[in-house]
Order: structure tokens, then C-alpha cells, then sequence
């Protein structure tokens, strides 16, 4: 072996250990999902899909455009009522041609049914990720990462990630019996250069519809948490926000809690009211729909909500831990 030869091997060695390394790390659970959220961020895709939760399937197709960091989206159902749904990011319109009619709100963060999972090392904690290997979806290979709830208060998810793009192919919702319980399934799917400003617009004749304009009540952000800050959780969930807003049917404002583990989020409201003279407005306890969870409840005079993409214990043990809390100052007594 010549000198040079015996110098070049330890620095050989070691570009092939790296390599490999930089590889291993690339290839995480956690780069996929990284990959997959900054894929459906970023990029410009054309494609149609099945939604199917709660026994009912329907077919979608979405138009997402990115311009200079600004999203344009626009959702069209392909059957039954053939709403459509038209996003520029600050402002959501829909079009609902079954009852001639356009509602105009503030948009979400996005126009797909499944609010895919952003992990981050604050939710290692409450979440595993797992690789579950290449397998094919929609003729393409797919990187399929399960993610599953350490405990009993938030849902799982299986991921099909397309390998060339990073765009989830196929998604899971799963309860905590690792039950499927929502799914999105694309069935085409095209990344696109370029989409032009008519691909985005509704592609029906509004003429002669009704149009409403809902922006929400004005909401006032409440100076600190206050006592809430306090109330025990679930682990890791915690308060994100407090709001107190006037709302249509009601005297008084109601505070809007938001509470969140960084992936999973439940909203309560809470609502003063004379129980006494209206008992039929008040219909305490558990209400599931889809993977939709809300229960209710009434203490001293006020009405607890509490709702959210999660397990029902999940609400249920945020709401029965407000009701202790609620005692003195928390309800302004």
C-alpha cells in the first residue's frame, strides 16, 4: 500500500461515514413531516381526492398557487352539492350553488378536510413517529410515517408522503383503539409551474345569489390568561389564547379559551345565562361527530363548551377541570 494510498483511506472512510450519517438523518420521520408540511407550503399542485369521514365519501378537487410567499386555493366538491370553496389567504368565499347563496369569511389556514400534523421537539413528548417503510400509493412510491399518541387525549396518524415530492398521497386519522376514522386519498396529482388567475376562480354563474358576509364578531384580546393559567390539563396541552367577543342570541360577551399541545387544539366557550327561564337551551353532556368531539356543561349560572378534533375524554377533562376552576374570580364573581 503507498503512502498517499494509506493517507487518502482515514479521509476516505470518513466522507463515506458522513455521508451515510447525512443520509440516515434526511430519512427521519420527522424530515419527512418536515418535507411533507414545507410541500404543501411552498409549491403549486393541481390534484383530486376522496374524503371520507363518517361513512360518507365525497370527491374534491384543489388548486393550490403560491406567489411570493402568498397562497391562493380554491376547493371544488365534484359531487353532491358542488360547493366551492375560493381561499386568498386573509379571505375565505363560498360558493353553495344547492342554496344560491355565497358566504364570505375569514379563510382557514387551509382548504384540505385533514389539518395535517406539524411536529416540533415540544411534542416529542406526547407523540411517537415511526417509519412504517416504502410502500405504493397512486402508482408512486411512498414513505409511510405512523404517528401515535403517547396517551389517551389526542388521535394518531399514518402518512403516505410521496417520495419525489414530499406530498402526502394518502392520510390517516386514527382514534386511540388505532381505529381510521377520517381519510384523504388522492387518486391524481400534478406539481404545476404554473396556474393561471382563471384556474382559481368558481367555475359557476352566480347571478341572481344571495351573498352574506360573515367576518365573525369582533374579538377582544384579554390582557394575560388570568386564572385560567391555572387549570390542570392534559399533558401537554396548554393555554394559547383568551378572547372575549359578543356573539349572535346572547347579552353578554363570551370568553373564548383555546388550548392546544402544539398539535391538537380544543376551543371553549364560555357563555353567561338565566338557566332558570330557558332549561331547554341548555343540553349538557358528550356530542361526537366525525372525529369531532364537544361536550357541555352548566355551573353557576354559565354554559361551558368545549370542542375540538380530539378523543372525548379529551374535552371532557378540559371542561371538568374548568367547572373546579371556576370558582371566585375565573367567572368574574
Amino acid at each position: 500500500m503507498s503512502a498517499v494510498r494509506a493517507a487518502r483511506e482515514p479521509l476516505l472512510w470518513l466522507a463515506m461515514t458522513l455521508t451515510a450519517a447525512t443520509a440516515v438523518a434526511a430519512d427521519t420521520p420527522q424530515s419527512w413531516l418536515d418535507r411533507m408540511n414545507a410541500a404543501l407550503t411552498t409549491r403549486n399542485y393541481d390534484g383530486v381526492f376522496s374524503h371520507w369521514q363518517s361513512g360518507r365519501v365525497e370527491t374534491l378537487r384543489i388548486v393550490h398557487r403560491v406567489v411570493d410567499g402568498a397562497v391562493t386555493e380554491r376547493l371544488e366538491s365534484l359531487d353532491g352539492s358542488g360547493r366551492q370553496l375560493v381561499s386568498n389567504g386573509s379571505e375565505m368565499t363560498c360558493y353553495l350553488p344547492d342554496q344560491r347563496t355565497v358566504l364570505v369569511e375569514k379563510a382557514p389556514r387551509s382548504l384540505m378536510p385533514a389539518e395535517l400534523p406539524k411536529f416540533s421537539d415540544a411534542t416529542a413528548d406526547f407523540y411517537q413517529l415511526d417509519s412504517l417503510g416504502t410502500m405504493r400509493q397512486m402508482g408512486q412510491k411512498a414513505q409511510v410515517i405512523s404517528v401515535t399518541p403517547r396517551d389517551g387525549y389526542r388521535y394518531g396518524y399514518r402518512l403516505w408522503i410521496q417520495r419525489s415530492t414530499g406530498m402526502p398521497l394518502k392520510t390517516e386519522l386514527l382514534d386511540t383503539a388505532g381505529n381510521v376514522i377520517e381519510q384523504v386519498v388522492f387518486s391524481s396529482l400534478s406539481m404545476r409551474h404554473h396556474i393561471a388567475d382563471d384556474e382559481l376562480k368558481p367555475l359557476l354563474v352566480t347571478t341572481g345569489f344571495n351573498w352574506l358576509r360573515d367576518d365573525g364578531a369582533p374579538a377582544v384580546t384579554v390582557e394575560g390568561m388570568g386564572a385560567w393559567t391555572n387549570t390542570p390539563l392534559p399533558p401537554g396541552f396548554h393555554l394559547v389564547a383568551q378572547t372575549a367577543q359578543m356573539m349572535p342570541g346572547v347579552t353578554e360577551p363570551v370568553t373564548h379559551l383555546v388550548f392546544s399541545d402544539g398539535i391538537a387544539t380544543v376551543s371553549v366557550f364560555i357563555q353567561t345565562q338565566t338557566i332558570r327561564s330557558s332549561p331547554n337551551q341548555v343540553r349538557p353532556g358528550m356530542a361526537q361527530v366525525g372525529s369531532s368531539s364537544a361536550f357541555t356543561s352548566v355551573q353557576s349560572g354559565h354554559k361551558f363548551v368545549a370542542l375540538g378534533e380530539v378523543p372525548p375524554a379529551t374535552v371532557r377533562f378540559i371542561i371538568d377541570a374548568l367547572l373546579h376552576q371556576s370558582a371566585g374570580q375565573a367567572l368574574g364573581r
